[in-house]
């Protein structure tokens, strides 16, 4: 079976056709992905703007899902089900793609299989690794996610852990934003972490041991030990406070941003430790026998995932001229 899958749920209109491939360790097979960028218009703002992405998405969906289709030489007739990513997102965005999926698999008389934003992040690791040994702790990190799940069987995903505040890739766009680095910073972040020194500054690494006082039930009350579920949550406000307050100190006297690239850089290092750090101590704490530990998503919230086709669209100077559904046509472009 052919499988049309569309995702609106931010910034991004995406569509993909997978086929089933008989194969019980690699079940899925990616005939085509295609990826409308919007970081182009939403750079001007510094930040994604939820109605200028709705109004986007209506532009670039019919376009996109022609695309997929031609890459994999699909014709309409040849698919089996429409997926399409139902929330968690924006509002706005979302109504865009679930608009479309459904008037799509009415018109064609087949079914729609409605996706959770989070369960596409972890089963996107099937369609790249295959089948997940069983149970497994999922790390899911993007720009607006930060959860730890345990996937126990196919299809049961159990919340163990989650962000407080921040999700780790929003925090990682604020800090480039701090720096005067543009957006989308996450990327920007990552690659100077690579080249900075970690032991640069003393960034704080959260560690929750009390209540929430909005929901103060553990997440993983369920699932851990007394002792061990209330330090499964994460925190990322603390540390963009820390870098921010750096920040404040180091630009003294100096005008906006004046400066700021060349003597915070080595910054983005130490800030991507101390990220990395608490990612990775909740994730191991208490292992279990049999837990294999596997992560989804992107801390820099916009890197490309392998294999998947990117192509963002220059902006053009009179959006309103546009007309709706235009064929989507891939611009070469460089990343930031």
């Amino acid at each position: 079976m052919n499988l049309l899958a569309i995702e609106t749920s931010c910034d991004e209109t995406a569509a993909a056709l997978v086929a089933e491939t008989r194969d019980a360790t690699r079940p899925w097979l990616v005939r085509s992905s295609i990826v409308a960028s919007q970081t182009d218009i939403h750079r001007e703002w510094g930040g994604v703007v939820p109605e200028l992405a709705s109004r986007q998405h209506v532009r670039d969906i019919c376009g996109v899902v022609e695309a997929a289709l031609a890459q994999a030489g699909a014709r309409r007739a040849d698919l089996g089900a429409v997926a399409v990513t139902q929330g968690p997102g924006l509002v706005g965005s979302l109504l865009v793609g679930v608009a479309f999926a459904k008037t799509f698999a009415w018109a064609l008389g087949i079914p729609i299989i409605p996706v959770h934003h989070l369960a596409g992040h972890i089963e996107s690791l099937t369609l790249a690794h295959g089948e997940l040994p069983l149970p497994a702790a999922v790390l899911v990190v993007s720009g607006g996610h930060t959860s730890l799940y345990l996937v126990s069987e196919p299809g049961s995903y159990r919340l163990v852990g989650r962000t407080r505040d921040d999700a780790a890739g929003e925090a990682y766009d604020k800090v480039a934003k701090l720096l005067g680095l543009g957006y989308p910073g996450g990327p920007l972040v990552d690659r100077l972490a690579r080249h900075g020194r970690d032991d640069r500054f003393a960034f704080p690494v959260t560690r929750l041991t009390h209540a929430d006082r909005n929901a103060p039930r553990a997440t993983g009350a369920d699932l851990l030990p007394a002792d061990v579920a209330r330090r499964t949550d994460f925190s990322f406000s603390g540390l963009k406070t820390a870098v921010l307050r750096l920040v404040q100190a180091r630009s003294a006297g100096l005008a906006p941003n004046e400066g700021l690239r060349r003597r915070m850089s080595p910054t983005s290092a130490p800030a991507s430790s101390a990220s990395w750090w608490t990612h990775s101590s909740i994730a191991r704490s208490k292992p279990r026998d049999g837990l294999a530990p596997e992560a989804s998503g992107s801390p820099a919230a916009s890197r490309p995932t392998a294999g998947f086709a990117q192509m963002p669209r220059s902006v053009a100077r009179d959006r309103a001229s546009r007309s709706l559904c235009r064929p989507f046509r891939s611009r070469p472009t460089t990343r930031p």
